[in-house]
């Protein structure tokens, strides 16, 4: 049963596995998912659970860089709720949730910000980018746009 009046919003980063999903109350977190599962596999069914027991008023996710397959399959499913449920999408920077470490591209090549600018580096050892849901939102840098963000060539 949908909780009257309190709006919600969800937080989704899915640049790399696991992928992570926060419930957010007033900007504050008060429940998350993680899952290991291909995002086209987990992410609808936890995301209609919790439309489904929450009144969501936005969604948020990381639009890039990084997993450019798992960017676009996020997109799409919560464009297709902004649509069909009216439920606003807005899209952000992964670095927000990775402390500014490098963010995997391809092979040994990351994701890497310097400044304002996005480059790739090769690192010779894996980096681990360490997402995190923030506990509060207030300090989410949205962007303008909410389409994906792919920085590198489709293969």
């Amino acid at each position: 049963m949908k909780k009257a009046l309190q709006q919600y919003d969800i937080l989704v980063i899915s640049l790399a596995s696991p992928f992570l999903v926060g419930l957010y109350e007033d900007n504050i977190l008060i429940k998350e998912w993680s899952s290991d599962e291909k995002i086209s596999e987990a992410l609808l069914t936890i995301i209609t659970s919790i439309s489904n027991n929450f009144n969501i008023s936005r969604t948020i996710y990381t639009r890039g860089p990084g997993s450019h397959m798992a960017t676009k399959l996020t997109y799409l499913m919560l464009k297709t709720i902004e649509i069909s449920m009216n439920i606003e999408c807005f899209g952000c920077s992964g670095f927000e949730f990775s402390k500014d470490k490098p963010i995997k591209a391809i092979g040994n090549l990351y994701f890497v910000k310097e400044k304002e600018t996005i480059i790739t580096k090769k690192f010779d050892e894996p980096i681990d980018s360490g997402f995190v849901l923030p506990i509060n939102l207030n300090s989410i840098e949205l962007d303008l746009s909410s389409e994906p963000l792919h920085l590198l060539p489709s293969v």
